[in-house]
């Protein structure tokens, strides 16, 4: 009886100690770990086009406000008034209209100011580049570490017996870049290069 009692519990030690829960423990969180770096070139591609769209908007915006300023302030420089146009009335109100219209320009600035995002929006933008980048570098590495997990569990002994026996299991292959320029950060344009 006593026999029995210790055969059995050397054969559950033994199977305990041949992979049967670690191997599919250390595949699975591998699995999710490659899920997550899926989850994070996803989040790439849905963000960064709309921020950048955000941004060019905002900016096209600020830029109608500005070349309007300094359309204004240009044709208020073409208009001059010298001592001797004083007593002219049409020059003056020539003079007096260009003016009005950089004042009324310079008012359209000063409301819009409050609203005026596009540094913001680009400090933003650059913000969230650089987060979403190292988030997909962080992902990576997570994944390439369970893989390392992985196939050191399914290479060592005893687990190898149960990887083998049980499961068939197979290394898996670490994250590499292999696209062309890869190791190169993606180009960000707004459409306002000249």
């Amino acid at each position: 009886m006593k026999f029995r009692l210790v055969a059995v519990m050397v054969s559950a030690a033994l199977l305990s100690a041949c992979g049967l829960n670690s191997v599919p423990t250390a595949e699975e969180n591998a699995k999710a770990k490659w899920a997550e770096v899926q989850n994070q070139y996803q989040r790439r591609a849905d963000l960064i086009p709309n921020l950048v769209s955000t941004v060019r908007a905002a900016g096209g915006q600020e830029k109608a406000i500005l070349v309007e300023v300094t359309q204004a302030r240009a044709a208020a420089t073409q208009v001059r008034v010298s001592d001797a146009d004083l007593t002219d009335p049409a020059k003056l109100a020539a003079y007096d209209r260009v003016q009005a219209g950089v004042t009324l320009t310079l008012q359209r600035l000063q409301e819009a100011y409050p609203e005026l995002k596009s540094q913001a929006n680009y400090a933003t933008l650059m913000s969230q580049l650089e987060g979403t980048e190292n988030r997909i570098g962080i992902a990576r590495r997570d994944y390439n570490e369970a893989v390392q997990s992985y196939n050191t569990t399914i290479r060592t002994f005893p687990d190898a017996i149960g990887a083998k026996v049980f499961y068939g299991a197979k290394p898996m292959v670490p994250f590499q870049a292999t696209t062309p320029g890869a190791d190169t950060a993606p180009k960000v344009d707004f459409g306002n290069a000249s």
